[in-house]
């Protein structure tokens, strides 16, 4: 491959041309969406129009309104009150942003409550917001899709727990499923009668009865819903994980039954400090605890994942165009990242072209991860030179972006760090090396290095380069420079090469092609 500026009909395989800037995704360039739930009111306005957008107003405001609902049949009245102030606000902010029309869904509180529909004509005519009160059904539906939206070819179950509720989605091929729906939420289960024994013998039944719905689930379980994030931030102090996020982190049953051990008996307060979650959301932890171990014992997954994304990014997947939903969330990402921020605009494909003969042999998850380090080489130049690194690699490890698992994150901060440093001795990585084995540190530390010594050849007009090959079985590292990047290969360009090489195990051979006489 030749380091050279991209021409206009570039080959974009195999991941397709961007689509950010098309006319007809940049509608989905800001849009807000609120979640009016049993425990907690949230607006989120998505950024970007990428097919992972980035989170630009978030907000949540714990009200309850499903608190007493079993047995009252109506809504809490503070929580309602609360709920109907943070309406109105988000309406404001939303407004203040020139937000196009919010989409607003209510789910279980306001789906059962006798007075719903009386809430609901309320913030009609006090917000201005009109309510779509979803069925259990399109709930899972939702939080499927949500799902999707972080890992296009995901398959499994979907367990998204409420404050109220309890919902179930297959999803396959890209697509959804069954959904059921079911009363195992921790604020009706905290009010059910007959004490802890009638509340395990409750969920036992349930649980059988989901299982007859929906057959085998055998695959991966995503678990959505803030009760399980609670849970797996437990699960992390518990284990002394390293990496604080929770998108794509992963359990198994055992683990499971290990964090349901360690937290038995323990004050709440306790592991409300553990986990950095609200007093609300803690008390509801004990009985989410129960219902999980019974979901795990049930259904018998093959591993479990925590999903950042759920019923609100579900509305955004939504009304997004099928060419959209059918592409690389990581990708679409880095490009959009690239295209706001980096100096050369389009320079990352042309990188990914000009280092590709070292990673011939990569599979196809591998370069998909070199074509991202690539669009995101050059993001963070505003940062000061003594904290570049560091800065790639804390974006790229805590980034809001789906389609990574925590050790490609770990991976792609790791290249990125040795983007801008060769060396990472003393750096944050150190106490996330476990994440990776011997190979993909040695893997990144290449890829790092061919950015650093690529990013100083960059292109000039439409004039042709340099050429990298490599010969594995001679151990040999060939770099062939035009006549026009003869002035850029100088003293810091030739020591990166050689760092490259040395990375690479290699010798290193130079040929410079003439200039053209123009005749």
């Amino acid at each position: 491959m030749t380091l050279q500026p991209e021409p206009a009909n570039a080959d974009w395989a195999p991941f397709g041309r961007p689509l950010f800037d098309d006319p007809g995704t940049r509608a989905l360039s800001r849009v807000g969406v609120v979640d009016v739930g049993s425990n907690s009111v949230r607006l989120v306005v998505f950024d970007g129009a990428a097919r992972s957008p980035a989170y630009f107003y978030n907000e949540k405001i714990m009200c309850g309104l499903g608190v007493g609902l079993a047995e009252t049949g109506r809504l809490n009245p503070r929580g309602r009150e609360r709920a109907l102030n943070a309406l109105i606000r988000f309406a404001r902010v939303a407004d203040g942003m020139d937000l196009p029309p919010l989409s607003v869904v209510a789910t279980a509180a306001v789906r059962d409550a006798s007075d719903g529909p009386d809430f609901c004509a309320e913030v009609a005519d006090k917000a201005g917001l009109k309510i779509q009160v979803i069925t259990g059904e399109e709930e899972a539906r939702f939080s499927a899709q949500g799902v999707l939206l972080g890992w296009p070819g995901a398959y499994g179950l979907v367990c998204d727990i409420g404050g109220a509720s309890m919902e179930l989605a297959e999803i396959a091929d890209g697509r959804v499923g069954r959904c059921v729906t079911s009363d195992l939420g921790p604020l009706k289960l905290r009010d059910a009668k007959g004490g802890a024994k009638g509340r395990r013998a409750h969920i036992k039944q349930v649980m059988e009865q989901l299982k007859a719905n929906m057959g085998p689930q055998r695959d991966r379980l995503f678990l959505v819903g803030g009760s399980w994030r609670a849970i797996a931030k437990i699960d992390m102090a518990r284990r002394g994980y390293p990496l604080a996020v929770l998108h794509e982190y992963r359990m198994t049953a055992k683990s499971v039954r290990d964090t349901l051990r360690f937290a038995k008996g323990r004050d709440l307060e306790e592991l409300r400090a553990l986990a950095g979650v609200s007093a609300a959301r803690i008390a509801l932890v004990p009985y989410a605890l129960e219902v999980l171990t019974r979901l795990v014992r049930t259904f018998k997954p093959k591993d479990i994942a925590i999903s950042s994304y759920g019923i609100r990014e579900g509305l955004l997947y939504e009304q997004m165009p099928q060419r959209l939903r059918d592409r690389d969330p990581l990708i679409e990402a880095c490009r959009f990242a690239e295209n706001k921020d980096a100096r050369l605009p389009g320079f990352g494909k042309t990188l990914n072209q000009f280092i590709n003969p070292l990673f011939k042999s990569a599979k196809s998850s591998q370069k998909r991860l070199i074509k991202a380090a690539c669009l995101l080489h050059d993001v963070s130049w505003r940062a000061h030179p003594d904290y570049r690194a560091e800065v790639c690699f804390d974006n790229a490890t805590r980034a809001n972006m789906g389609g990574l698992k925590h050790s490609e994150r770990v991976f792609l901060g790791l290249a990125l760090l040795y983007r801008y440093s060769n060396k990472r001795s003393g750096s944050r990585f150190d106490k996330l090396a476990g994440l990776l084995d011997e190979k993909r540190l040695k893997q990144a530390e290449i890829l790092g290095k061919a950015m650093r010594f690529g990013a100083m050849l960059w292109p000039q007009n439409d004039t042709p380069l340099a050429t990298l090959r490599l010969y594995p079985k001679k151990k040999l590292l060939e770099l062939t420079l035009s006549a026009a990047a003869r002035p850029l290969f100088a003293d810091v360009a030739e020591a990166r090469f050689l760092s490259l090489a040395a990375a690479l195990g290699c010798d290193t051979k130079i040929r410079y092609e003439k200039a053209h006489s123009g005749k």
